[in-house]
């Protein structure tokens, strides 16, 4: 290959381990890895500067051409645990929510939920910066990633975005997946799912490498986020891109 291929991840907690096999991986020799918050690397990828990317998959449609090249992902079949919205009061009661600038994908699962399943009337307000400090009286916040899963220390109202999408569908949900705006060689691919597969297997020394006192991540990494892009996570990615059509 002339060119490296140029792949962008999310800096969060939760793709530590998807991203622990590539560090004496020989894959490195072909490509440029680099990290970012999800929002950014779907623009990137969408407008090209990168190849591949960890993104939300509510970017997906917005691609000109898009291939999902790794059987990995970041999935939940169960509660995710930092994906969720946050709040002083019950669900019903909540009349504002802060919308995480961080993640096109949450956001977009939000919405779904407010509209289709939780059928609540409330004002949805777009983020810039830091928002945790409005998480209070009826005004509530979606929080995602390593900020969510300290925010679950503060807040006494957490609706788990992943486990409410289950109960809706009876589906487990993808918030992001390896996707590539080109065709890429097999050869690549099959290094590329090798690479991520290393870290499932070594977890202990991931949670080991990232002290975290606000959450345990061996529950996090094991029961938490599922990384395996199964059937059955392929047919839940498919009904939520069909909410945003």
């Amino acid at each position: 290959m002339e060119r490296k291929v140029k792949v962008a991840a999310v800096s969060y907690l939760n793709t530590k381990p998807l991203l622990y096999g590539f560090r004496e991986h020989p894959i490195l020799r072909n490509m440029e890895l680099t990290v970012d918050y999800p929002a950014k690397i779907a623009g990137q990828l969408i407008d090209g500067t990168v190849d591949v990317g960890l993104v939300p998959v509510a970017i997906i449609p917005k691609l000109k051409e898009s291939h999902i090249i790794s059987d990995f992902c970041i999935g939940a079949e169960s509660p995710v645990a930092s994906v969720c919205l946050f709040s002083e009061v019950p669900l019903q009661e909540i009349k504002r929510i802060y919308l995480d600038y961080q993640s096109r994908t949450s956001v977009a699962l939000l919405k779904v939920l407010v509209r289709e399943y939780w059928k609540l009337d409330v004002e949805l307000v777009e983020t810039a910066g830091e928002y945790e400090g409005l998480i209070k009286g009826s005004d509530a916040g979606l929080v995602i990633g390593d900020r969510a899963l300290r925010q679950r220390l503060i807040s006494p109202f957490i609706y788990d975005l992943a486990e409410h999408w289950i109960r809706f569908t009876s589906l487990p949900f993808v918030f992001a997946a390896w996707v590539s705006n080109k065709p890429l060689p097999v050869e690549f691919i099959q290094q590329f799912n090798d690479a991520n597969a290393i870290g499932m297997n070594n977890i202990p020394a991931i949670v080991a490498e990232n002290a975290y006192p606000a959450y345990d991540l061996t529950v996090y990494y094991t029961q938490n986020i599922s990384y395996r892009l199964t059937p059955s996570k392929r047919q839940g990615l498919q009904r939520f891109l069909s909410y945003l059509q």
